[in-house]
């Protein structure tokens, strides 16, 4: 074992590679989300994953790929096969790699046992294969799972077997493999960049505004923008250390005040926490109501950690019954107006604020799928609608492509509108809908 990176090694930046293991990925069955999950979270501290390669659960091709990436890479990070079955090889692949014989850890066997007492099950023989470590490695506990997480280092170089699942491999990276590789030297303490998040303005326009504000420190600063459904994304960093994190910072704060509204902050935050916060400042609650979008809208809500003080609770009504009974959006609007309206997504905000009693109120009606626009109302309209203490606003919205794209443009539509109606709140400001057209 090894505690830090060897001299000659420690001037170059260190190489990650990144091993996706199982059938189920290759056949589509899973989507591999590792990839972005893995990349993004080292691309914040300037790494660049080098090669990612998704291999089945063969234990030969496993070895292989196993075997090729340790003598290329200083980090070889591996998901996935690490459980019960007789098709999770990659605990005894690896082994065979490294030249680890696999020992018995009783503290894992009691962290198994002691996870299925707690969901009520009994222990199955075929569990206890995930008791087994490398004999020089160690062991990181899975919280949310019963296949530990294996590390072992060796010359400098370290080999990192994760379980598959998202929800037990991601919380594990971040809050033990991420420390881990910081005290090795592999990582940057902090983050490379300084990240300004923005919505209701393109990645061109965004680039000519900032301009001004970054041409002049020429090569010193890096400038990357990314685009997203319903936010672009500048990164600012300084690879040659000529702007030091304070510097950059600074920087990044001309640019938020040049930009407005269409600054969303410094950082990862989504604009569902940032309207969370906005919400929880100014101790104000909200209610959702949606036709198109199926519960996405409240999602980005009851997400959030500590939802029930700010987020009153959302109503999924796709019927025209259910708009009635649930919100009180009167039969004779929707025949006159239809249920995919302004009118009616009007009725659904107020509506919902009122049954829920909350202070403001979100609604999303309209046609998000590949039939029924008509009229007016073509395949993509979609209306939102905004009810507040000062008043109800409505606006249509044109989205045509997929369903999911529809859904996902329409949410972050309806948040970023909510986002700037609670900041000039915040401010006193009654104008409450004059930028909004900036969204489309």
């Amino acid at each position: 074992m090894v505690s830090s990176r060897p001299a000659e090694s420690s001037s170059r930046p260190a190489r990650y590679e990144l091993l996706t293991l199982g059938d189920e990925l290759l056949l589509g069955l899973t989507a591999n989300g590792h990839l972005s999950f893995v990349g993004s979270q080292l691309g914040r501290r300037g790494v660049l994953l080098q090669r990612n390669v998704t291999v089945t659960d063969e234990a030969a091709t496993i070895e292989q790929e196993v075997r090729r990436s340790l003598a290329e890479s200083d980090v070889v990070l591996v998901t996935g096969g690490l459980g019960p079955t007789v098709d999770d090889r990659t605990r005894e692949a690896v082994a065979a790699v490294l030249g680890q014989k696999l020992v018995f850890d009783e503290s894992i066997r009691d962290a198994i046992t002691a996870r299925f007492a707690q969901i009520g099950r009994r222990v199955a023989e075929n569990n206890l294969r995930q008791a087994y470590r490398f004999e020089d490695g160690e062991v990181l506990p899975n919280a949310n799972g019963t296949a530990p997480g294996l590390w072992f280092e060796r010359d400098g170089k370290v080999v990192c077997l994760l379980p598959g699942p998202p929800n037990e491999l991601q919380p594990m990276f971040t809050e033990q493999v991420i420390p881990r590789l910081e005290r090795l030297g592999f990582l940057r303490q902090r983050e490379a960049y300084v990240q300004i998040r923005t919505a209701g303005i393109g990645e061109s326009a965004l680039e000519l505004k900032l301009q001004p504000v970054l041409q002049p420190f020429g090569e010193a600063l890096s400038v990357a923008f990314c685009a997203h459904q319903g936010h672009v994304d500048c990164r600012l960093s300084s690879p040659s250390g000529a702007l030091d994190l304070v510097r950059l910072e600074e920087i990044a704060g001309t640019c938020a005040k040049l930009l407005g509204e269409d600054f969303i902050c410094l950082g990862h935050d989504s604009l569902g926490r940032v309207c969370a916060d906005l919400l929880r400042e100014s101790e104000k609650t909200l209610a959702v109501a949606e036709a198109a979008t199926g519960g996405l809208l409240a999602h980005a809500f009851s997400d959030l950690c500590g939802a029930c003080k700010f987020f009153a609770g959302g109503v999924v009504c796709c019927s025209q019954d259910s708009k009635m009974l649930l919100l009180g959006v009167p039969e004779c609007l929707m025949l006159q107006h239809g249920a995919a309206s302004a009118e009616c997504s009007v009725a659904m905000a107020t509506g919902v604020a009122e049954s829920l009693q909350a202070d403001y109120g979100l609604a999303i009606t309209g046609f998000a799928g590949s039939t029924g626009g008509a009229g007016g109302n073509p395949i993509g309209a979609i209306h939102l609608a905004l009810h507040t203490p000062q008043g109800t606003w409505s606006r249509q919205l044109s989205y045509p492509g997929p369903r999911g794209t529809v859904k996902n443009r329409s949410v972050n539509a309806a948040l970023d509108w909510l986002r700037r109606e609670l900041l000039r709140a915040r401010s006193g400001s009654t104008a409450s809908s004059s930028k909004f057209g900036a969204l489309q």
